[in-house]
């Protein structure tokens, strides 16, 4: 006999759990709904975390600070915020981290195990229902035995009682009385054997009834309990689970909320407040004190003013110089005209900006200048290398097919330079060094025109006859002549000068030889342009020019010329790669390539 301990605990408490099967299958139903419910719950907190890292995601990248706020973000409140918002975004970082790890960790495990529970539920209910039909099987029988055992015993008592009447009536014959005897002992073993069959049944009936209870339903409410069981045990782990995942966030996200903090401990007023004074300070003085004026005086010193305006009708020598300075503005004017025209006048110089300010911008956009020089200079030193490597062996590729793209490189190199030169004559323009002067006259030039006065001096010291070619450079750029003294006519590389090759950037003023002077002595004006607020009479030559390769003019300023053209020479090299020149034929002016010419200066007298 089973004691307590081998019977399960379902069993041992309801006593008789024939009559509860129905509300412990019930029960483990609503358990593995249960369970449903809680993996709907992990499923949708995994969407909601989701869905806050994409808002939070979203709203890091909507106060993102914009290309033109840039400038704002250099206080240190501001720089705060924007870290502040780096680490919100590490933060919804480790929000989908969570979700992530929920949905691979514990909500894939819980649906796997509530498809499992419920097949081992629906197969330990088959196997119940089938033993309930066994033992109810085993039952009818027991019945249908008995009942049969009932009928033979009434039959034979009903036998033994009409031959005991046919026994004692002396009337009947003996072969009534023996009829009735023999149909007694028939009924007789008709009811021993039912006796037999019943009594067989019911052993078989008590012991399968035993076998149920004692063993076979056990069995099976003992694998509905471990399966109620491993259920309720799971939900416990699963829960230890998910606070593990979160727990393992927390160190990351201490983490961005000390750095939160950093930020705001970095705040620093005064700082701010240096930035705001340093970045709004104009430059500007404050405007001097008012003067008093003096009506009566005023009206003695316009009497005397008119007595002595026939003294001063005669021009004297600081008025000539006077006038002679106004025309060399004159010139100076005639080139700046040209660069307004070329290059507009939008406020690209950052002119309605006070003094300090515009210096900053000027300086800025030159130091974005130089660093776009630099890409494209290493851009075009790795094609000429190819092309380099493409001439030694033709079967790696063909050198030509790099031409188009070192031109490109060389007119994007071209702009870059022309804008430089731009830029950086405007930052000496606001520094009080953008002056234009003369370069051979002025005590103080600029780097362009201390370069100016160098070609100017080699021209004058030359070769007896006055000739020397422009920017040796650009000679071992691109052959001179061939083996047999012809000369190919491959235009030298611009790019050679270092600085902008187009009239746009030859800032400066027109270079003149010494003892020029004398055509102020012979009636004109020195360098006065053909200009209709100068019209004091054409730029003197300085000598001539020969053509060495034919010219395109590409930009406004400068004039097309054709391989072995002659042309005046008006305005030496001003240090941007261009020399201004007019031409014989139909006095066109304007500027051409330095490194497409051979000079010859007129000997000084």
């Amino acid at each position: 006999m089973s004691t307590t301990e081998d019977i399960p605990y379902w069993l041992y408490s309801l006593r008789k759990p024939c009559d509860q099967h129905e509300n412990l299958a019930l029960h483990t139903h609503k358990g593995i709904e249960f369970l449903e419910k809680y993996g709907g719950f992990v499923r949708e907190r995994c969407a909601i975390e989701a869905e806050y890292a994409a808002k939070l995601r979203r709203l890091v990248k909507n106060y993102q600070p914009k290309k033109k706020d840039e400038e704002d973000y250099q206080y240190s409140a501001c720089q705060a915020f924007k870290t502040m918002m780096n680490e919100v975004g590490d933060l919804a970082g480790q929000h989908e981290v969570v979700a992530e790890d929920l949905t691979s960790t514990v909500l894939q495990e819980l649906q796997l195990l509530v498809r499992n529970l419920k097949d081992d539920r629906k197969k330990h209910m088959a196997e119940e229902a089938k033993l309930r039909s066994s033992l109810q099987t085993q039952l009818a029988a027991l019945d249908r035995t008995k009942k049969a055992y009932e009928k033979a015993f009434k039959e034979t008592e009903k036998a033994l009682d009409e031959y005991q009447k046919a026994d004692a009536d002396l009337n009947l014959s003996r072969a009534v009385v023996e009829k009735a005897r023999l149909n007694m002992v028939s009924k007789n073993q008709q009811c021993e054997e039912a006796k037999k069959d019943y009594a067989n049944q019911l052993e078989k009936t008590n012991e399968l009834q035993h076998q149920h209870y004692a063993a076979l339903i056990p069995d099976v409410l003992r694998q509905l309990q471990e399966l109620d069981e491993r259920r309720v045990r799971s939900i416990k782990g699963f829960i230890i689970k998910s606070v593990e995942v979160e727990r393992k966030t927390f160190p990351i996200m201490d983490k961005c909320l000390e750095g939160i903090v950093r930020a705001a401990n970095n705040i620093n007023e005064k700082e701010d407040t240096r930035l705001v004074i340093e970045r709004y300070k104009s430059g500007f003085n404050p405007p001097e004190d008012f003067l008093f004026e003096d009506l009566q005086r005023g009206a003695d010193e316009h009497s005397n003013s008119m007595i002595s305006n026939h003294s001063n009708s005669l021009p004297s020598m600081s008025r000539v110089d006077t006038i002679k300075g106004t025309i060399s503005a004159g010139k100076n004017k005639k080139r700046v005209g040209l660069f307004t025209s070329l290059f507009g006048n939008n406020k690209e110089d950052y002119t309605d900006l006070p003094p300090v300010q515009r210096r900053k911008k000027l300086q800025q956009k030159l130091d974005e200048i130089a660093v776009q020089i630099n890409k494209e200079t290493q851009t075009r030193d790795g094609l000429m290398k190819m092309k380099s490597v493409y001439e030694a062996n033709s079967a790696l590729g063909d050198p030509m097919s790099i031409e188009g793209q070192l031109n490109d490189s060389g007119h994007r190199l071209d702009k870059l330079r022309q804008e430089q030169l731009k830029f950086i004559a405007w930052l000496e323009e606001s520094d009080g060094k953008g002056q234009l002067h003369n370069p051979v006259s002025s005590t103080t030039s600029s780097p362009s025109s201390q370069r100016s006065n160098s070609v100017h001096r080699n021209l004058l010291n030359g070769n007896s006859n006055g000739k020397q070619r422009h920017s040796s450079s650009d000679e071992s750029v691109s052959p001179s002549a061939s083996s047999d003294g012809s000369r190919h006519k491959q235009p030298p590389n611009t790019l050679a000068l270092g600085t902008s090759h187009s009239p746009e950037s030859g800032l400066g003023s027109r270079t003149s030889l010494p003892d020029s002077d004398r055509g102020d002595e012979l009636g004109g004006a020195e360098g006065v342009d053909d200009d209709p607020d100068f019209a004091d009479g054409p730029l003197t030559p300085l000598g001539t020019c020969k053509a060495l390769y034919a010219f395109e003019a590409s930009s406004e300023g400068s004039i097309p010329m054709f391989d072995g053209e002659e042309l005046l020479l008006l305005e030496l090299d001003q240090g941007d790669g261009w020399t201004r020149v007019r031409r014989m034929t139909d006095l066109e002016e304007g500027f051409v390539p330095t490194s497409y010419i051979e000079c010859s200066l007129y000997s000084a007298c």
